[in-house]
């Protein structure tokens, strides 16, 4: 048994400390969770959708306390901790209202009496989930699994433990059965074996391409379906006709959300050079605007890193990119799990910060002749997770959707994931989608019923 320690990046404080569980502990939260999917795929949908107001209740009422739990775990601000609480609540709402219809039996006219598809649960989901959006990662895997039937555990990022326990707290709250949603304290020894085991039925992962092909190659040795959302670099096309006016603040946003901590950021801006210039100021000038400090206030637009290993890694991606010709535009000052807005230009392929995916607040600004080249220069990434296209010409980006393989495809607005639509990556970012009709029927055994009298 080993320990665990959760730790505020920003005051650099211990928060707490967790044992982790023991095989016997495991042993019986894997059993109280088959016992808990026998009983509750019986309960009709109409019952589980009930519940969901419940949970919507509970964040509501409770979600300072959440918030501030978010921020002082894994240093987001605190403004944007508060959005995603009421994201998760936007998702109870979601499958309440449409659970009932989408998980209905489809009939389906052939020469049987009868045949119809049924939409069967599959059993215990294994999660295993990242830090940077702690609760919304979970609640966005959970709350359709739960509702179609599945009971679910959580193998949760270790830095936010704290968070883990809590959402496991919110589904008693909001008076699930026991067992229907539980969270494991485990290492990575552990949660190899607890794949392997005969009760899981599958495993959703979010996180790096490394942990997805590990877990896929458990997995897939045992014969059990995955969901993976992995890394993401994304493209951020900004065309020559582009209304910089209108959408520079949604664009900075873009990349400087969650202080650059999400798969789904712009990482690689890629401007048509007739408006380079004007874009490169604009841009500037409102990162240079953006407030920087402790993630509890209100004012903060940029906190800290989650954790100190994870600003190594983005300097060091910098500084071997500066070493292979890119140019620092402005920032690129540190202070342990601090990392100042910074802005790159003269990137090029080739160099860590096109090709990889940069976790923090780095914009990467490449150059291109026009818009050709514009959308051949996004498509050149091993990741599939989206493109944002910025031009007042929508009906011509459209024509270019076939063009990219991502999972997805904005036309000015920045990529997010939204209850009402798939998400979800191709590539390197992995394969499966989460939310909407889609996400919901992951984890099912659509099956096939044919009836003669």
């Amino acid at each position: 048994m080993s320990k665990i320690e959760t730790t505020n990046p920003y005051t650099n404080l211990k928060i707490d400390s967790y044992n982790t569980f023991s095989i016997e502990k495991v042993t019986a939260i894997l059993e109280t969770s088959k016992d808990a999917f026998n009983k509750w795929k019986l309960v009709e949908v109409k019952k589980r959708v009930q519940l969901l107001d419940n949970l919507a209740d509970v964040l509501y009422k409770n979600s300072n306390i959440y918030s501030q739990l978010i921020t002082d775990e894994m240093g987001k601000p605190i403004s944007e901790s508060k959005a995603e609480i009421e994201k998760c609540i936007f998702l109870c709402d979601f499958y309440k209202k449409n659970a009932n219809v989408l998980l209905a039996d489809e009939l389906i006219e052939t020469e049987a009496n009868e045949s119809f598809i049924s939409y069967d649960p599959l059993g215990v989901i294994l999660a295993i989930m990242p830090w940077n959006y702690p609760f919304w990662q979970v609640m966005r895997f959970a709350i359709p699994a739960l509702t179609s039937g599945n009971t679910a555990l959580l193998k949760h990022a270790t830095n936010v433990t704290g968070c883990a326990l809590v959402i496991q707290d919110i589904f008693e709250k909001a008076k699930y059965p026991k067992g229907c949603f539980q969270t494991l304290i485990v290492d990575h020894d552990q949660i190899e074996k607890i794949i392997e085991n005969d009760l899981i039925k599958a495993v959703s992962l979010t996180g790096s391409e490394k942990a997805g092909r590990k877990i896929a190659a458990i997995a897939g040795k045992n014969l059990k379906k995955t969901v993976l959302e992995l890394g993401g670099n994304n493209a951020c096309i900004i065309l020559e006709d582009a209304d910089l006016n209108k959408h520079m603040t949604t664009i900075v946003k873009s990349r400087m959300q969650n202080t650059g901590q999400s798969c789904i950021a712009a990482k690689r801006f890629i401007v048509v050079e007739a408006i380079y210039d004007k874009f490169l100021k604009t841009f500037t000038s409102k990162v240079k605007a953006l407030n920087c400090g402790n993630p509890s206030k209100e004012s903060t637009d940029i906190g800290v890193l989650a954790r100190e290993d994870l600003a190594d890694i983005l300097e060091e991606q910098v500084q071997k990119s500066i070493e292979k010709g890119a140019n620092i535009h402005f920032g690129n000052k540190r202070n342990q799990t601090y990392y100042q807005p910074t802005i790159l230009t003269k990137v090029e392929p080739g160099m860590p910060v096109f090709d990889e995916e940069t976790f923090g607040p780095v914009a990467s600004i490449i150059k291109v002749k026009d818009k050709n080249e514009a959308y051949e220069m996004a498509s050149n990434s091993k990741f599939g997770l989206g493109t944002m296209i910025f031009t007042k010409d929508s009906e011509d980006a459209k024509k270019h959707v076939s063009d990219i393989e991502d999972g997805s495809f904005f036309i000015n607005e920045l990529i997010k994931s939204d209850p009402r639509l798939p998400f979800g990556g191709t590539k390197a970012s992995g394969y499966g989608r989460e939310l909407s009709r889609e996400g919901l029927l992951e984890f099912i055994n659509i099956k096939t019923v044919y009836i003669n009298k």
